[in-house]
């Protein structure tokens, strides 16, 4: 698999979750706030890939498409800032559905941009060995990824590979925590 593939799998899967929330009816609070949770958590990770390594290389392969990254990273910067206040948000705040539904405007414009100029650029600039190696390196990126937002971190190298395998790591222990913690309230409701 080249990034470019990876990239396009990454946009699919948060696209489902975006329709999936978008039909999910004004009473389906429980269903609302898992599918923020995870969108929020493969946005944050999707972001952190991008700028820890598609950003740089696009930078270097295609610099006729500067302009277009920094966009891009400012445009991740607002999205961060929206997932973080959705993060932990309640479902029955009145500006939650508001605040996804600006999200996803945002991101759906966001994806637009990157495959309509961004990835066909990269694929005439690099090699088929070079989109694979660095589909390689994002993967590796993703296991160390943050799973929350952190928009006050640095968003582009070598800051952002720190900052981020750091907040990855805090986010990746918290998460734990808190399936751990929903799973003991579960069952005692249950019982």
């Amino acid at each position: 698999m080249d990034a470019v593939t990876l990239l396009r799998n990454d946009h699919k899967n948060v696209e489902k979750l975006f329709k999936q929330f978008e039909k999910a009816g004004p009473n389906a609070q429980k269903t609302k706030r898992d599918l923020v949770e995870k969108i929020v958590e493969e946005l944050s990770i999707h972001a952190a890939i991008e700028e820890q390594v598609l950003y740089p290389a696009a930078r270097q392969a295609v610099p006729d498409e500067e302009t277009l990254v920094l966009e891009s990273l400012e445009e991740h910067h607002i999205v961060k800032w929206v997932l973080s206040e959705l993060d932990g948000m309640s479902p029955d705040d009145e500006r939650f559905t508001a605040k996804v539904t600006v999200l996803i405007e945002n991101v759906r414009h966001h994806v637009e941009e990157e495959e309509g100029e961004l990835f066909p650029a990269l694929r005439k600039a690099m090699k088929r060995k070079e989109l694979e190696d660095l589909a390689q390196a994002m993967e590796q990126a993703k296991k160390v990824a943050p799973t929350h937002p952190h928009p006050r971190a640095p968003d582009t190298p070598p800051g952002n590979v720190v900052a981020g395998a750091a907040a990855g790591a805090i986010d990746k222990a918290q998460d734990t925590g808190k399936k751990a913690v929903r799973k003991v309230f579960g069952r005692r409701k249950a019982s």
